[in-house]
């Protein structure tokens, strides 16, 4: 029997490479946080910017299978549709280093 879906928390945490000028990012995709059927998926080290992480958890959590979502359908939108309270949040100003925990 498949989970049912209550929450879904977005943690990021971005660094800005000021040599090239390009943005990164890395985090974790947690579904069903605190409670027993929680699952934790991890976003390796990768370039985006802005919301770029948003849309990055939602296609981890499509490829895990755990949500069927369509390239066309934000995250957000998803979570609305189905009643799935939403969390996401990104930490700016980290070290190269700290975005490493997720690979």
């Amino acid at each position: 029997m498949k989970t049912k879906i209550k929450t879904i928390d977005v943690n990021c945490k971005e660094w800005f490479d000021r040599l090239n000028g390009n943005s990164y990012f890395a985090g974790s995709v947690t579904i069903n946080f605190g409670m027993k059927t929680h699952k934790v998926y991890n976003m390796p080290f990768q370039y985006g910017y802005g919301s770029q992480y948003e849309h990055e958890a939602g296609y981890t959590l499509n490829r895990a299978k755990v949500i069927k979502l369509d390239e066309y359908t934000a995250l957000w939108r998803y979570c609305n549709d189905n009643k799935i309270i939403l969390r996401c949040n990104i930490q700016t100003g980290c070290k190269k280093k700290e975005l490493m925990y997720y690979n």
